[in-house]
């Protein structure tokens, strides 16, 4: 009887592993087999009214670690910065970067590429966000954000906006961004008014919604 039994239970999860935590202390089956074969005497599974049952557990070592998400307070409003990208026309780096600011435990930055990035280069204006400093954070910590990028127009203060995106940021993923955020040729548009001076307004909105830490 045992080495049916076994039989069975080792078919059933060939190639399954399962992990054994706090927050998890069983694991099993809702149907080992059906009733009416654990019935059928012919089986061998019950004799005199008895059963027995067996299990073999091999214990593989795990030296990661399970993190959960700590959310945040949970709020619609968005939490914004504008930032100016002045004399745009004479820029001759490939890229330019915004002040640092602060956004929940976190010190964000807007990288802004005026010609392009990448195969986009020469045909799109590129626009991304960026985690600046993850000093804050526990080590290996992630954070769960949404956010917005946009440019404003200044004729009619309306925005270009792209979102609402949600992303893991994390040492390893800093940034997300559009490499084509906007043709070249509409942004300079005169009539859409987003250069005016030979200046261009950047706008994001960032709504953290958690951040992970390491289950212990």
């Amino acid at each position: 009887m045992l080495v049916l039994i076994y039989s069975i239970v080792i078919k059933d999860t060939v190639g399954s592993i399962r992990r054994f935590h706090v927050m998890k202390t069983e694991w099993g089956f809702a149907e080992l087999l059906p009733l009416d074969s654990f019935k059928n005497t012919s089986n061998g599974y019950l004799f005199e009214d008895s059963c027995v049952f067996g299990a073999e557990v091999l214990v593989i070592q795990y030296s990661g670690l399970g993190q959960c998400l700590e959310m945040t307070k949970l709020t619609t409003n968005f939490n914004s910065y504008t930032w100016k990208i002045e004399k745009i026309s004479s820029i001759k780096e490939e890229f330019v970067e915004s002040e640092k600011f602060k956004i929940g435990e976190l010190q964000w930055m807007l990288m802004a590429y005026p010609k392009g990035i990448a195969t986009c280069k020469g045909k799109s204006f590129s626009l991304f966000l960026k985690v600046a400093d993850y000093s804050p954070l526990r080590p290996k910590s992630r954070v769960y954000a949404e956010y917005k990028l946009g440019v404003r127009s200044q004729v009619n203060c309306s925005s270009s906006s792209k979102g609402d995106c949600t992303k893991w940021f994390s040492n390893s993923s800093t940034g997300f961004g559009y490499p084509s955020f906007m043709s070249l040729s509409y942004l300079n548009d005169k009539s859409k008014g987003y250069i005016v001076n030979d200046t261009l307004v950047v706008e994001v909105e960032i709504n953290v919604i958690g951040v992970t830490k390491n289950l212990s």
